[in-house]
């Protein structure tokens, strides 16, 4: 999830960015020191969830959030007085975390965010994916003996080059797919068995029920999992022998 902060305390705004940083669901896309400074930098860098305090100069956050369309936005207010609280709710505030803010109430807060974000992601695949074969899988086009194939992502269709994947990851009903060339995956309706059957199963290879990776990309093999672009992904035991398959065949063999 993208997220921006806002808080005109320099340490509060440091603390909250430090828990962003070793939150893995979230991505800090801005930090305001005011809310008059967000409102610019909001509409050109939009994000899914926005961490913001209360008590500021020139335009307070309960005033700021009525501004905010939350139905692409949600606002997590961050504040040291409790009084506020009936007020945030009534803006549709996802939650409201009390100073000084422990990182087990922070990921809690983000956790029911995820959540929030979740059905969203769901509720927008669902209105753009159409029928194929009889099932409402959004489709992997692929042409025979290419090198790359087509998926259909935010209303479009996104090729994507074999050679550029990293691994693609399940998620209930859609896919995540990594890519060298962009910092965030593309997401799309499908299922794992349709990029199984899509992509070279020489290259390819299943190792756990969540995650497709290329092999080409693995830099550490380690006991039970590997290692993708800093991503340690975990093998399952139900795909352990294929795995050692592999590795049997690409091992240099010592003396």
């Amino acid at each position: 999830m993208k997220c921006a902060i806002i808080d005109d305390e320099p340490l509060a705004l440091g603390l909250l960015e430090s828990y962003v940083a070793k939150t893995p669901m979230l991505e800090l896309c801005g930090k305001y020191a005011s809310a008059v400074e967000a409102m610019g930098g909001l509409q050109s860098n939009p994000v899914d969830i926005i961490f913001l305090d209360i008590q500021m100069p020139d335009l307070n956050g309960l005033d700021f959030s009525k501004t905010i369309d939350t139905a692409r936005t949600r606002i997590i207010f961050t504040t040291a007085f409790s009084q506020y609280a009936l007020e945030g709710y009534k803006v549709n505030a996802l939650d409201y975390l009390l100073k000084p803010i422990s990182y087990v109430d922070f990921v809690a807060s983000v956790n029911r965010a995820q959540k929030w974000y979740d059905m969203m992601v769901a509720k927008h695949n669902e209105a753009t994916k159409y029928e194929h074969n009889g099932s409402t899988e959004q489709v992997v086009l692929k042409d025979v003996d290419s090198d790359y194939l087509f998926v259909k992502s935010d209303y479009k269709l996104v090729r994507i080059d074999f050679s550029d994947i990293l691994y693609i990851e399940g998620l209930k009903d859609y896919v995540k797919i990594y890519i060298s060339s962009e910092p965030k995956p593309i997401l799309c309706l499908s299922s794992m068995r349709s990029f199984e059957n899509a992509l070279p199963s020489d290259t390819f290879y299943r190792i756990h029920r969540s995650y497709i990776v290329n092999m080409q990309k693995v830099r550490v093999f380690e006991k039970g999992q590997v290692v993708v672009n800093g991503k340690y992904i975990p093998i399952s035991d139900s795909y352990k022998e294929q795995v050692q398959t592999y590795l049997n065949k690409h091992l240099l063999q010592g003396r």
